[in-house]
C-alpha cells in the first residue's frame, strides 16, 4: 500500500477533557493508551476546536464549517440541530465507497439516523459510557468489517459527573493544579475525581487500539483522536481561552504509509478534519467546506499549514455570545456583551470547584481581551488596553472581523441592532 491509497478512519472522540493527557504534560495523569498512540503517529500540539461547548464542536468535527455557519449553534438536548442540507463527514465519505457506521456518544441531532452514517449503534437512552461502548467497537472491528470503512467511537467521559464507584479517583494531594483555578481542598477533591474518569476512559481506549491491531487493520487504517473542548472547570470549558478551545488531537496514519511519529507544527481547527479525511479518500472538497486540508503532513509530507484559528460561543445554558481569533502568538477575544460576568456552565456551578472558587473570576468582562501568549501562556494577563499592544490588537479584531463578515456571522447583525437602541 502507498500513501495514495484509501485508508480506513477510525475517529475517537471524548468529551471535556482538552489537552489534560500524560502526552500533553500533564504527569499526574495516567493514560497510557493515548500516550502510546501519540508516541506511534503524529501528536498535534497546537489543535483547537470551534467552540467550548459540546454539541456545536462536535458539529463543526463533522462537517467542516463553523457552528453560526452549520447551524449547531447550541445543545442539541436545548433544542439545537443543523441546518436543513448540512453535509457530515459519513455522509460523503459513503458517497466515496466507505461503509460508515457510529459506535456510542454523537451530540449532533435527537435523532441520530440523520447523520448520514449507513450503520447506527448510539445510546439514545443515557449516557455512552466507555465501557460498553468500547464493547461494542471490539465486536465491530473483530467481525472482518467491510473495507474501505469510517468507525466513529464516541464516549461520553469525561463529562460531569464522575462518580467514584465508576471513576476510583485519584490521590487529591497529587494532583497539578492549573494556575486558572485555585489550589485548595475544593479544587483538588474536584480534580482527583477527573482523573479517575481519564483513566477508565484510556484503559477503555486501549481495548479499542488493541482490536484494531488484532484484526489486522493498523496497516491500512488511519487513527485519529480527539477531544470535543476543554476541561469542564472555570475559566476552562465555556471560554475561549486555551484552555477551553485547546484540544489534544492525535493522528496515527496507517502503518505501512511508514510515516515517522512526530509533532508537526502550525496551528489545526477542528473544520480542517473533514477536508482531509474527503482528500485521503480520493474525493474532492466541496466549497462550502470553511477548513483546509492536513492531508498533506498526514502523509509525511510538507504541507500549507494556518497561521490563525478562529472560535465563537453562541448558547449554551444561557446565550453568552463571544468570538476569538487564535495565532501562534496572540489571543484576541471580542465579548459581545460586556459587563456582563462569565457564564460557568451548570455542570460547572454544581461542582466543588465552583464552592472554592470565590468572586475574583466572576468579575464583569471587557468588550475586548488580549495575550501575549509568549509570556503569558495561561492567559491571566489582559493586555487590550496596553498602549504598546495597540496595533497588535487592532490587526487581530480586524482579522476577526474579516471572518465575520465572510462567514456571514449572524453576531454582527446583533451588534448593529444593539448599535441603534
Amino acid at each position: 500500500m502507498t500513501t495514495a491509497a484509501r485508508p480506513n478512519v477510525v475517529l475517537m472522540h471524548w468529551h471535556d477533557v482538552g489537552t489534560h493527557l500524560g502526552a500533553y504534560g500533564h504527569g499526574d495523569v495516567t493514560s497510557p493508551a493515548v500516550d502510546r498512540l501519540a508516541a506511534e503517529g503524529l501528536r498535534f500540539d497546537r489543535a483547537f476546536c470551534t467552540t467550548p461547548l459540546c454539541s456545536p464542536a462536535r458539529g463543526s468535527l463533522f462537517t467542516g464549517r463553523y457552528p453560526h455557519t452549520n447551524g449547531l449553534m447550541g445543545l442539541v438536548n436545548r433544542g439545537w440541530e443543523y441546518r436543513p442540507g448540512e453535509r457530515t463527514a459519513p455522509a460523503l465519505l459513503s458517497e466515496l465507497g466507505y461503509r460508515t457506521a457510529l459506535i456510542g456518544q454523537q451530540h449532533e441531532s435527537h435523532d441520530p439516523s440523520r447523520l448520514g452514517f449507513d450503520e447506527v449503534y448510539a445510546w439514545p437512552a443515557g449516557a455512552a459510557r466507555c465501557g460498553p461502548v468500547s464493547t461494542t467497537a471490539v465486536e465491530w472491528l473483530e467481525a472482518a468489517p467491510v473495507e474501505p470503512f469510517f468507525l466513529t467511537v464516541g464516549f461520553f467521559e469525561t463529562h460531569r459527573p464522575y462518580p467514584a464507584a465508576e471513576y476510583p479517583p485519584a490521590d487529591p494531594a497529587t494532583v497539578e493544579v492549573p494556575p486558572f483555578v485555585p489550589d485548595n481542598d475544593h479544587t483538588r477533591e474536584d480534580l482527583a475525581a477527573f482523573l479517575g474518569s481519564i483513566r477508565v476512559a484510556d484503559a477503555a481506549t486501549g481495548r479499542v487500539l488493541d482490536a484494531i491491531d488484532r484484526a489486522g487493520l493498523a496497516d491500512t487504517t488511519l487513527v485519529l483522536f480527539t477531544t470535543d473542548h476543554g476541561i469542564a472547570f472555570p475559566r476552562a470549558k465555556g471560554t475561549l481561552y486555551d484552555p477551553g478551545i485547546r484540544v489534544a488531537f492525535i493522528a496515527r496514519p496507517p502503518r505501512s504509509w511508514g510515516v515517522a511519529a512526530a509533532a508537526p507544527g502550525g496551528l489545526l481547527s477542528h473544520v480542517d478534519v473533514l477536508p482531509t479525511l474527503l482528500e485521503l479518500a480520493g474525493g474532492e472538497v466541496p466549497p462550502f467546506v470553511q477548513g483546509q486540508s492536513f492531508a498533506a503532513v498526514v502523509r509525511g509530507e510538507p504541507g500549507p499549514r494556518r497561521t490563525e484559528v478562529f472560535a465563537e460561543k453562541n448558547h449554551h445554558d444561557e446565550y453568552d455570545p463571544i468570538r476569538g481569533i487564535r495565532t501562534d502568538r496572540y489571543a484576541y477575544i471580542r465579548n459581545l456583551e460586556p459587563g456582563t460576568p462569565p457564564k460557568l456552565s451548570g455542570d460547572i456551578q454544581h461542582s466543588p470547584v465552583r464552592r472554592g472558587l470565590g468572586d475574583e473570576q466572576l468579575r464583569p468582562r471587557p468588550a475586548e481581551e488580549l495575550y501575549d501568549l509568549d509570556d503569558d501562556p495561561w492567559q491571566l494577563r489582559d493586555l487590550a488596553e496596553d498602549a504598546s499592544y495597540a496595533l497588535v490588537k487592532a490587526d487581530l479584531a480586524a482579522r476577526l472581523e474579516t471572518w465575520m463578515i465572510e462567514t456571514d456571522d449572524p453576531a454582527l447583525d446583533q451588534r448593529k441592532e444593539a448599535g441603534t437602541r
